[in-house]
């Protein structure tokens, strides 16, 4: 039952809403499959398949609302739900910033489901096990990794006649290798809607070099440094940036977009002009759902265009207040890159720090940006164009608006955790203290 056709879906959100006797009522109908594969210690630990389908209630009596779950259909209990989210709804204190349901809305298509990923095997995860596993340990390196496969759906309906349906498939993949005399370590991910664009040989054995690579790393002094990030690298700042580029935050001075004594930076100059990141819920590489959970269509949006703050996003309410039209939210991020490959940007390097991934990061000041955390699994010094020795992980502080006024060069993009992000080089990247671990 997890994965329920358009037309059952709608037959049952249809059977909810002639239940109901509140002013208004919204529901989402969803369910999915997913299956995963774990291991450790160069040997599978874990694996298993669940699915579920789980529907959910918001009745609403003027601006008070509550919400009620379920995972049963028959009609007692789609009843039961409803009567519980309106019992709930009438005891709720006003929302001041209550909106009404939308009413029908015309969405787009999104590629986001792939049979080929739906179809999955138990056979097909133990031998991407196997071809993980067995090359780490024919070099004295163990692997650990983790692979996940979704299929699913997801609905939405309203009394007011708004209605919306989608199905989606992703797998999620990432292994971490590590020498068994405890001094290298390496690590990949990898993520696609179809999984006839991934490979987990060739995952497993960038994992499996840089490990070996990394071995034996020898410390430098903290300090400003041009850095190569690999796109594992600089996908969790930039995204800090990006999915909080809300209108509200800005307008009430909460916000990186704020600018001293009131208003906001939208249509000025933030970052270096070769910068521009949008989001398109029907890019071929990274689809996402074509609809917010509100139910807005998604449409392609630029938000930062040669360097300018192009666009916020809105909430219905914001919107409403500001006498503005809703921007939903990005759904993903899509850097423009370039044809530069990360070699490319290593060869044109006299001096710098190639950087595999960023972790254990956190906020120090948001409305800078600006955040602390480490290397890891693979951080290598570079010198005349090429990587010299790995070198300790470092602590770095760095706001991702400073990153991008260092730009020194954009390489081609990967898709990485749903968004498309390119290599870059960054010159006067921040470290400021040695790490010890590995």
């Amino acid at each position: 039952m997890a994965i329920l056709s358009k037309q059952e879906a709608k037959q049952i959100l249809e059977k909810v809403m002639s239940f109901s006797t509140a002013d208004s009522l919204e529901a989402s109908l969803s369910g999915s499959g997913r299956g995963n594969i774990r291991y450790a210690r160069n040997t599978v630990t874990t694996s298993g398949y669940n699915d579920d389908v789980s529907l959910g209630v918001t009745a609403n009596f003027g601006k008070k609302s509550a919400s009620s779950t379920i995972n049963e259909f028959d009609d007692e209990s789609l009843r039961k739900v409803v009567k519980r989210a309106e019992e709930l709804a009438k005891l709720a204190p006003e929302n001041p910033e209550f909106m009404e349901p939308l009413g029908p809305q015309d969405y787009k298509e999104s590629k986001t489901f792939y049979k080929s990923t739906a179809d999955i095997t138990p056979e097909y995860r133990a031998e991407l096990a196997k071809k993980s596993i067995e090359p780490a340990k024919a070099k004295d390196v163990t692997a650990a990794g983790y692979l996940e496969d979704t299929s699913g759906f997801s609905s939405i309906m309203n009394s007011k006649g708004l209605f919306a349906y989608s199905q989606e498939s992703e797998l999620e993949f990432t292994v971490t290798m590590r020498t068994n005399d405890g001094t290298g370590s390496g690590w990949v991910t990898r993520d696609f809607n179809d999984v006839n664009q991934f490979n987990g040989e060739e995952a497993s054995a960038v994992a499996l070099e840089k490990s070996i690579m990394s071995r034996n790393a020898k410390a430098i002094e903290p300090g400003k440094y041009t850095v190569i990030l690999e796109p594992a690298a600089s996908v969790q700042l930039l995204g800090n940036m990006l999915f909080n580029m809300g209108a509200r935050q800005a307008d009430e001075g909460r916000s990186f977009l704020s600018k001293q004594g009131g208003g906001t930076k939208l249509g000025e100059k933030l970052v270096d002009e070769r910068v521009n990141i949008y989001s398109d819920p029907f890019n071929e590489r990274v689809p996402a759902n074509a609809w917010n959970g509100d139910g807005l269509p998604r449409e392609r949006t630029s938000w930062i265009e040669n360097g300018v703050v192009k666009n916020m996003s809105y909430s219905r309410y914001w919107a409403d207040k500001k006498g503005v039209k809703p921007v939903p939210g990005p759904a993903n991020g899509i850097m423009v890159g370039g044809d530069a490959s990360t070699e490319d940007l290593i060869k044109s390097t006299k001096r710098g720090i190639l950087v595999t991934r960023l972790w254990y990061i956190r906020t120090v000041d948001p409305q800078t940006l600006l955040y602390t955390g480490l290397t890891r699994d693979g951080t290598f010094y570079i010198e005349n164009g090429k990587i010299k020795h790995p070198i300790k992980n470092m602590r770095f502080n760095e706001s991702p608006i400073i990153m991008l006024n260092n730009l020194e060069e954009l390489g081609q993009q990967q898709r990485i955790n749903g968004s498309l992000i390119p290599v870059m080089k960054i010159r006067d990247f921040t470290f400021t203290s040695l790490s010890d671990a590995v």
